[in-house]
């Protein structure tokens, strides 16, 4: 589950971590406000402007701005608020913004020059530990600089027995090139950071930029934030974090029916029971000739139920010209599936597209009967051929 920028700093200042304070706002004089309250609690004269969406590049999309004065915040905030933002991230449908981030300026002249780094936490699948990854180049999308400069990304991996010890946030100081008290700072951000991240059950803590002030103090400038879904139920707190308007309905109108659901950019609509045969049956709709639009897996006790809440999602894609159900009958009978999309089909009323139902396992034959004898513009199928061919046919 993503969450905002200002959620996320919230959840790290919890953990000890320093971040650029700042405070949301949803209107012009809220920020105003805002921008007058931090100002007393932190002496800043100048803010920054924040857009608040699920999305990275917001400045270069026009949604981070420097005010230097509470006019310029009241300009900014209402140039901001109600704009449909468009960055590489979003897409070019862009995301509405609603709130703004009214956060301290913490580029202020001192004795020393800022640096910006870059830092993440997150999982290394391969090894099943989790990884700092750092690099002195923040600031910058991480991605060109993994591909033009790969000698400035380290990589720190930490040992879940024992968490990160001393001695790694000490490397990671000097990696950076870091001395002084610049040195000690960090020691004790990463030390903070990696609690937060592990404290949470976070799938992934970036922050992009960590700046080095001038004053040589370390915090915080952004932060993106990933909950691990799975342990919400650990988290309730968290849980009431999340923000239903920046993400895609489909997929929200799918998690309330506990259905695993991922929207594609491709012309057959897909339901499967099962990660695995969700993964084969895309291969098999791009080996007809289509391509998928969507990721959808209902589990292993398919129900009427879930496979009507899956149909209407699919179906409200008007890409959607075929819709394939394969059904692996092992937990679930086939026939109990068979009779669910036929309830379903019944439910929802006239269904414009075909449907192809494969059926395999338990019951299969008694299923496809079902379905050959609904009367209804559903196909049936048993083997994963005979449900390519069909694919083939209704697109063709």
């Amino acid at each position: 589950m993503n969450i905002h920028e200002y959620q996320g700093k919230e959840i790290l200042k919890s953990f000890g971590v320093t971040i650029q304070e700042g405070i949301v706002a949803d209107t012009p004089e809220e920020a105003v406000e805002a921008a007058k309250k931090l100002k007393e609690q932190t002496g800043t004269g100048w803010w920054v402007v924040k857009a608040q969406i699920h999305a990275g590049g917001r400045g270069k999309g026009g949604g981070v701005k420097l005010a230097k004065s509470l006019d310029e915040v009241k300009k900014i905030s209402s140039e901001i608020l109600g704009m449909t933002l468009v960055t590489h991230q979003t897409g070019p449908e862009g995301k509405f913004v609603s709130k703004v981030l009214i956060a301290q300026d913490v580029y202020y002249p001192g004795e020393s020059e800022t640096s910006e780094f870059y830092m993440s936490v997150l999982l290394n699948r391969a090894t099943g530990r989790n990884i700092i990854m750092y690099s002195t180049e923040g600031g910058m999308d991480i991605e060109t600089v993994a591909d033009q400069t790969p000698h400035l990304i380290f990589k720190e991996e930490v040992d879940p027995a024992t968490g990160i010890l001393p001695f790694q946030a000490r490397r990671i100081a000097f990696n950076l090139g870091l001395s002084g008290k610049a040195f000690k700072s960090m020691v004790k951000f990463v030390s903070a950071l990696y609690k937060a991240y592990e404290k949470t059950d976070s799938s992934m803590f970036e922050i992009n930029p960590v700046l080095k002030t001038s004053d040589n103090n370390i915090l915080a400038v952004d932060a993106k934030v990933n909950l691990d879904d799975n342990a919400l139920y650990r988290h309730p707190d968290y849980a009431a974090l999340r923000d239903l308007a920046e993400e895609d309905p489909a997929e929200t109108e799918a998690s309330k029916n506990d259905l695993n659901f991922v929207k594609l950019d491709g012309n057959v609509g897909c339901m499967v029971n099962g990660a695995g045969l969700a993964m084969a049956t895309m291969d098999i709709i791009k080996l007809s000739g289509g391509e998928p639009a969507n990721f959808l897996d209902v589990g292993g006790g398919a129900s009427a139920e879930t496979v009507e809440a899956g149909l209407k999602i699919i179906l409200a894609d008007d890409n959607v010209k075929a819709i394939l159900i394969n059904i692996f009958g092992g937990i679930v009978r086939c026939d109990r599936v068979a009779n669910g999309v036929v309830e379903a089909y019944k439910k929802i009323g006239e269904i414009k597209v075909p449907i192809i139902v494969r059926l395999q396992g338990t019951n299969a034959e008694e299923g496809k009967q079902v379905i050959d004898e609904s009367g209804l513009k559903v196909f049936s199928a048993i083997t994963l051929k005979e449900a390519s061919g069909l694919v083939q046919d209704v697109l063709n």
